[in-house]
C-alpha cells in the first residue's frame, strides 16, 4: 500500500463556508490531524484575486495545508496552482466532487467527471505548473460509477500525487450509503495513495475503512462537525489508548470556543455570527438523542446569547454516556454501520 505523505493519516475535509483559517486552527488544537484543507477557491475567467488567496492560504505550523481550487479551464487552473503554491500551499487539490447544482451548471466540480478528457487536460496543465503535491478529490461518478477506476488511472498518469474519493455518485448528493467497495477497488488499482472520504461518523469506522480497503488515509468533513473530537479519537485508537468520550459540559466548552472564533471571524459581516453558529449547532446536536425536544427552539434563537442559553439548559451536566460522541457510536444515532455494511458486502 503506497504511503500518504503526512502523519497522522487523517485530513479535515474542505467545506465551503466552514474550513476557514480559524476553524482549521481550532481543530488543530485537538491534535490527531495530518492535513487541513481550505474552502475551495473558484477559478473563473477573471484573474484569481490575490486577496482571495491571502485570505485562504493561512498556514499553521502544526499541519500542512491543502488549497482546493475549482475550475475547468486548463490555463487558468495552471496559473491558479502557481499562485496558491507561491502563497504557501503544501498541496494543490482539484475539486471534481462538489455536487451542488449551481456548481455543476457551470461545468465544474462533479460535472468534470462527465468529461474525462477535460479533467485530464486540466490536471496535466496543473502538474506542469507546480512542483508541489497535486491531488484530486472526486466522487464515484456523475450518474454511475462504471468509469471511476478508468478516470482515476488517467489522473494518476497525469501525475497526481494522491487521490481522494467520496464514494457516492453526484446524483446521490449525500443520500443513501457511501459505497466503500469503490475505495477498496481504487486502492487496489492505483499505485498512488487513495484517501477514503464519506460516512465516517465514528473513529472506529475510519480505522476499519483503512484496514479493510487498503486506503492510505481518511478525510473527514461533516462527521467532524458533529463530533469535533473524532481526530483525537482516531489517534487514540491507533495508539491503543482510551479515547476521549465528551460530556455535555465538554460540548458547551467547545461551543464557547467556537462562539468566540466565529464572532471574531464574522465581525465585519452584516449577518454576523448567528447564522454560521446555527449551522454548526445543527451538526453538534446530531449527537444528542434528546435533540428533538429543543433543537427547533435553539435554531430559532434571535441572538447568540439566546442560542447558548438553550444549549446551556439542555447540555450542562449531561453525562458522557447520554451523548453519541464516543469512538464507536454506541448509541447508533448515525448510519455508522454504512461503512461496515458496504465492506461486508464486498
Amino acid at each position: 500500500m503506497p504511503s500518504w505523505p503526512f502523519s497522522p493519516e487523517t485530513a479535515f475535509a474542505p467545506m465551503e463556508g466552514i474550513t476557514h483559517p480559524g476553524i482549521r486552527a481550532l481543530y488543530l488544537d485537538g491534535g490527531g490531524l495530518g492535513l487541513v484543507c481550505t474552502e475551495f477557491v473558484r477559478v473563473s475567467r477573471a484573474p484569481l484575486a490575490v486577496e482571495t488567496v491571502r485570505r485562504e492560504v493561512v498556514r499553521d505550523p502544526r499541519a500542512p495545508l491543502s488549497v482546493q481550487v475549482m475550475g475547468n479551464e486548463a490555463e487558468k487552473m495552471a496559473e491558479a496552482a502557481r499562485i496558491v503554491c507561491d502563497a504557501g500551499a503544501d498541496v494543490v487539490d482539484v475539486n471534481m466532487g462538489c455536487p451542488m447544482p449551481r456548481v455543476v451548471r457551470k461545468g465544474v466540480g462533479a460535472a468534470m467527471l462527465k468529461d474525462p478528457d477535460l479533467a485530464c487536460r486540466v490536471v496535466g496543465a496543473m502538474r506542469r505548473a507546480t512542483p508541489k503535491l497535486l491531488s484530486v478529490k472526486i466522487r464515484a461518478g456523475f450518474d454511475d460509477a462504471d468509469g471511476v477506476v478508468s478516470l482515476a488511472k488517467r489522473l494518476e498518469a497525469e501525475g497526481i500525487d494522491f487521490l481522494t474519493v467520496h464514494p457516492r455518485r453526484r446524483c446521490d448528493f449525500y443520500e443513501g450509503v457511501a459505497d466503500f467497495r469503490i475505495v477498496k477497488a481504487l486502492a487496489a488499482e492505483l499505485s498512488i495513495p487513495v484517501v477514503g472520504n464519506g460516512d465516517l461518523w465514528t473513529a472506529a469506522d475510519a480505522l476499519r475503512l483503512r484496514r479493510e480497503t487498503g486506503c492510505a488515509a481518511v478525510m473527514i468533513g461533516r462527521p467532524a462537525l458533529r463530533n469535533p473530537w473524532i481526530f483525537q479519537q482516531i489517534e487514540a485508537l491507533e495508539a491503543e489508548r482510551a479515547p476521549v468520550h465528551p460530556s455535555g459540559d465538554d460540548v458547551l466548552d467547545w461551543f464557547e470556543r467556537l462562539r468566540g472564533l466565529t464572532e471574531r471571524s464574522f465581525a465585519e459581516r452584516r449577518s454576523g455570527a448567528l447564522g454560521p453558529l446555527k449551522e454548526l449547532t445543527r451538526y453538534l446536536l446530531r449527537a444528542d438523542p434528546r435533540r428533538a425536544e429543543y433543537e427547533k427552539e435553539a435554531l430559532r434563537s434571535e441572538s447568540v446569547d439566546a442560542l447558548f442559553a438553550v444549549l446551556e439548559r439542555e447540555l450542562r451536566g449531561r453525562p458522557a454516556d447520554t451523548l453519541d460522541l464516543d469512538a464507536w457510536g454506541t448509541l447508533g444515532l448515525e448510519t455508522s454501520a454504512s461503512a461496515a455494511s458496504a465492506l461486508d458486502a464486498a
